[in-house]
């Protein structure tokens, strides 16, 4: 398997949960996390079935944040999250395989869209898998550089330290592991990535959305 597909990533770090949460209610509501992106995407999604009874994840780039939903909308945990170090909404062309060491600052982004996501394997352990083909997944982070302060990353309070990934998204192992992973080890799910660039009416044509840019 080639270097660039194994996550994009070179280093990772670890954090702890910063917030994770079951809801009662099977509108995503109830979360402090949640954007008001998030909300509207997961109202849609709810309203038009178009996971066809499977779970999942929003990811707002802007806001860097992903929460996690069963199938009827019921919020199961959130978190803040890093992500690509470059803006955009496209992946490169061929950058799943790339080596790690020709994917240049601006190559590494975290590409929107809508993906059928399920569990595998990546070169050292289990991730979710998002878009194989090019190398995109949700994982654990793990320290293994401290130059970058991931964790210190994913501690602050606001997102503009949160683009730090080749790619991938990094979330806190315990979000991963008692979150992510007991909702997507049964089945596949989808994982919807809000753009930053395009609009989300461009972004999930299927869905009723703004055409309009994020503010």
């Amino acid at each position: 398997m080639p270097w660039g597909r194994s996550c994009r990533r070179a280093t990772l770090a670890t954090a702890l949960l910063i917030a994770a949460t079951g809801s009662a209610q099977a509108e995503p509501a109830s979360l402090p996390l949640e954007t008001s992106a998030i909300k509207a995407l997961a109202t849609q999604i709810v309203a038009s079935g178009d996971t066809h009874g499977r779970p999942f994840l929003i990811v707002d780039k802007v806001a860097a944040q992903v929460v996690a939903f069963d199938a009827d909308g019921t919020v199961r945990g959130g978190t803040p999250a890093l992500l690509g170090a470059a803006r955009g909404d496209v992946p490169p062309a061929g950058i799943g395989s790339r080596p790690l060491a020709q994917i240049g600052p601006a190559d590494r982004i975290t590409q929107a869209g809508r993906f059928e996501a399920r569990i595998g394997r990546d070169l050292h352990e289990d991730v979710l898998w998002i878009d194989y083909d090019t190398g995109l997944s949700l994982h654990r982070v793990v320290t293994t550089s401290r130059i970058e302060h991931r964790l210190t990353r994913l501690a602050t309070p606001t997102p503009d330290d949160n683009r730090v990934s080749f790619g991938c998204i990094n979330v806190p192992r315990i979000f991963y592991e008692t979150v992510v992973a007991p909702l997507f080890r049964p089945a596949d799910g989808i994982v919807y990535i809000l753009p930053e660039q395009h609009t989300p009416g461009e972004t999930f044509p299927t869905l009723r959305l703004p055409s309009a840019p994020r503010s």
